[in-house]
């Protein structure tokens, strides 16, 4: 059990810690078209990104899949700058419209889950029990993730319901700040 408390914690860490700017701007990007009363519909999304996290962490952790590190981590900011102009073109926000983000979160936590592989190779023990610290490593991403997701809710609900913010003009401001972020750490990562 200790082995899953030590991975939750990384898992968490890997999300909350201010050098996870990549997966925070992510989530950002991801949520920023949601309000606080689409709660369920993000953490649905939240969790698509999570399996496909850990598809890609675990095929890499066991050698089955091997992508060049230098190109993963210049694709990350590349899936947040595409997530962000895909906000755009949201107008509606009805659940059919925004449908395409579930295909996002779960096709780009395909990349975003590389990200990390190989620091965890070389973190697990031989004793371990891989799936374990793996199972728990991920649980600590989704808990850290809806964390993120639950902030970036309550930031929105201040701006759009209480202050009375256009959703159109916050999703505009929320997906520019991530856009322009993201393509920055994309121009600097080039392989």
């Amino acid at each position: 059990m200790s082995d899953f408390g030590f991975y939750f914690s990384l898992g968490w860490e890997h999300i909350i810690n201010w050098n996870a700017l990549d997966h925070q701007l992510f989530i950002l990007s991801l949520a920023a078209i949601y309000l606080l009363k689409d709660w369920r519909q993000v953490l649905v999304l939240v969790t698509a990104f999570t399996i496909g996290h850990s598809l890609t962490l675990a095929l890499t952790v066991f050698n089955l899949i091997r992508f060049p590190s230098n190109w993963v981590e210049f694709l990350i900011p590349c899936t947040i700058v595409i997530t962000a102009i895909s906000n755009l073109f949201q107008k509606t926000f009805s659940p059919k419209a925004i449908r395409i983000n579930y295909f996002l979160a779960l096709f780009f936590g395909l990349i975003h889950g590389m990200g990390f592989a190989n620091k965890l190779r070389y973190i697990l023990a031989e004793d371990q029990s891989v799936g374990w610290s793996l199972f728990g490593f991920n649980v600590g991403i989704e808990a850290g993730q809806i964390a993120v997701v639950m902030i970036i809710l309550i930031i929105s609900f201040l701006f759009v319901q209480l202050l009375k913010v256009d959703r159109v003009k916050w999703v505009i401001f929320t997906s520019a700040a991530a856009f322009s972020v993201a393509t920055q750490m994309a121009v600097q990562r080039w392989p």
